[in-house]
């Protein structure tokens, strides 16, 4: 099993991520914006948290206008899994691969802090793991996290099951408490939270693991 993290510059958690993919059993390849395609044999292409090229423009613009981009573009399109935290939601976002925006936060301030979510459907490799309704433990750290989408978007995404991860508690102002969501064929994620900071004991917790470790199951099954 074979994972690229993508890097960027200001990319500030392609290694966590790295550490996530390894810890369940995948080999990693780091990958530069300024390339233009991903190694051969990849089944997962992570893209980091961070602040990708300074978050100019908006946040995750420019990433999703780099040479890279179309080699993950070219990957989700032939049914490749990709996980986007936080700024890789941004990025997911602004590539068209997930639907929505992620503007500032309702309070306009940045936020660093544990949050409880609500496991909201177990029908994706990533969420496999989880029991559907589990609360989970998982750290935030950002300042564009609140999650806007119209209203047909939006109960659309209620319709197919795509609402991976509500907050209980929205601390942005998230449209519908929605931490993450899925692509229409499940193989892409995107969520604000760092699931890859929740992978180690020595970190306060490893709620975040069982993403890694669904999506290696469903890799070996298949």
């Amino acid at each position: 099993m074979k994972a690229a993290i993508l890097v960027f510059p200001g990319s500030n958690c392609d290694r966590d991520l790295a550490v996530g993919f390894r810890e369940a059993g995948f080999e990693t390849a780091m990958v530069w914006h300024k390339e233009t395609t991903l190694p051969d044999g990849i089944d997962v292409v992570g893209v980091p948290g961070g602040f990708s090229y300074g978050d100019y423009l908006r946040c995750g613009a420019i990433a999703a206008r780099s040479p890279i981009a179309g080699a993950l573009r070219a990957h989700a399109d032939r049914g490749g899994y990709v996980l986007g935290p936080c700024n890789g939601f941004q990025i997911l976002c602004e590539t068209g691969l997930l639907p929505g925006a992620l503007i500032r936060n309702a309070g306009l301030k940045y936020i660093c802090d544990r949050v409880a979510l609500r496991v909201e459907t177990t029908d994706s490799v990533f969420t496999s793991r989880y029991s559907e309704d589990q609360t989970i433990e998982i750290p935030i750290a950002h300042h564009d996290g609140n999650y806007v989408v119209d209203d047909q978007t939006l109960a659309r995404l209620r319709g197919q099951d795509r609402i991976a991860f509500r907050y209980i508690d929205a601390p942005n102002g998230a449209t519908d408490d929605i931490a993450g969501i899925l692509s229409e064929n499940r193989r892409v994620l995107g969520l604000m939270p760092h699931p890859e900071r929740a992978c180690d004991p020595a970190h306060g917790g490893t709620q975040g693991a069982p993403m890694f470790r669904g999506l290696a199951q469903a890799l070996v099954a298949a």
